[in-house]
């Protein structure tokens, strides 16, 4: 199963908003074959492992990291494939939530005799769907923040200078992270101080749409992201008109845009994943508003004094209220950057 996780990773980026999965056959305790969700629309995991493992999986065991889905979709039934391989067991980590699953496909394959194990490594499976999960339990996308930082937790100094904090290849990683979100989230300041592209450079699997909340309209007109609105989406949070690309008029909340408001509505575009890159005071109405999934911050040997920390909003009062990361990693990355990562535990 933990083989059949790594494979489902394969998937990130190429196949959202569908889950991630990887399927692996067994026989005779030999891996027979593998496979794992490509692409949006093309053939699923289950699928693949069984047609790399031919007449070898009359008997297996099929190790799948999702409930085999049972209805015609995009792809016909993945039930279907399972019970023409002739498989004898399906060990699978997680049931699907999706509706139209949800435990369906587990019962057909009993009902045709095989065995059915269910949640082996389930907590390893939740991890690498989080983001499916999500969007089919709550109506909202995951949501990344993401930040890059000094020693001292300065975004800026006092003069808003800001290029570059941190290093050639960490800036690398975040166009790769870019290149796998539904969308990238700003607010009007940071527009109007760096004037982002907010691009995949290169293009990763997925070219996500542009976000600026800027609840008085401020966009200006030749700003690179609406001068490239043809090029990648550009969509502007507002109470009010904006000069370029398409408008998503929201509810304003203590004088902002509402958060909730936003991500209900990216839910209801099917949108996965989502990326805040800033500045301090977006990502801190986002930490406010308890919508942060996880966090990706990269912190420079350097050390700035005054300036701009990195987490505005209202914040907490007691250092006890403070957000504690779960499942936190720290990677270095090239040049004497570090990488910190970590998922928010469930508000």
């Amino acid at each position: 199963m933990l083989r059949a996780l790594e494979l489902a990773e394969r998937g990130r980026g190429h196949v959202e908003p569908n889950p991630l999965v990887g399927a692996v056959v067994v026989r005779d305790e030999q891996i027979v074959g593998e496979g794992w969700h490509a692409r949006y629309g093309q053939a699923h995991a289950e699928v693949n492992a069984l047609a790399a493992a031919g007449e070898a999986a009359r008997g297996a065991t099929l190790y799948v990291t999702l409930e085999p889905c049972c209805h015609h979709g995009k792809t016909p039934p993945c039930t279907e494939a399972v019970l023409r391989a002739g498989v004898a067991r399906v060990v699978t980590a997680l049931l699907d939530p999706f509706p139209e699953v949800a435990g369906k496909g587990a019962a057909i394959l009993r009902a045709a005799g095989l065995a059915v194990d269910i949640d082996l490594c389930e907590t390893e499976a939740r991890r690498v769907n989080a983001p499916y999960l999500k969007l089919l339990t709550t109506g909202r996308p995951y949501v990344i923040a993401k930040w890059a930082m000094s020693l001292d937790g300065k975004i800026a100094t006092r003069t808003n200078d800001s290029k570059w904090i941190t290093c050639a290849a960490s800036r690398q990683r975040v166009h790769e992270l870019r290149g796998r979100m539904d969308a990238i989230v700003v607010g009007i300041g940071t527009v109007l101080a760096d004037d982002p592209l907010l691009t995949a450079r290169p293009p990763g699997p997925r070219t996500a749409a542009r976000i600026v909340l800027d609840t008085h309209g401020r966009l200006p007109p030749n700003c690179r992201l609406a001068q490239t609105a043809r090029e990648a989406p550009l969509l502007v949070a507002t109470a009010t008109t904006a000069p370029a690309g398409e408008i998503l008029p929201l509810p304003v909340e203590w004088g902002r845009v509402s958060v909730a408001a936003l991500l209900l509505e990216l839910g209801r575009r099917r949108m996965t994943n989502v990326l805040v890159e800033g500045g301090a005071e977006v990502l801190g109405s986002f930490f406010d508003a308890g919508a942060v999934d996880e966090v990706c911050v990269f912190v420079a040997p350097l050390v700035i004094g005054g300036g701009k920390s990195a987490v505005g909003g209202l914040g907490v009062a007691r250092i006890a209220e403070g957000l504690r990361l779960a499942d936190w990693h720290v990677e270095k990355v090239l040049e004497g950057d570090v990488l910190l990562t970590g998922r928010v535990p469930s508000q």
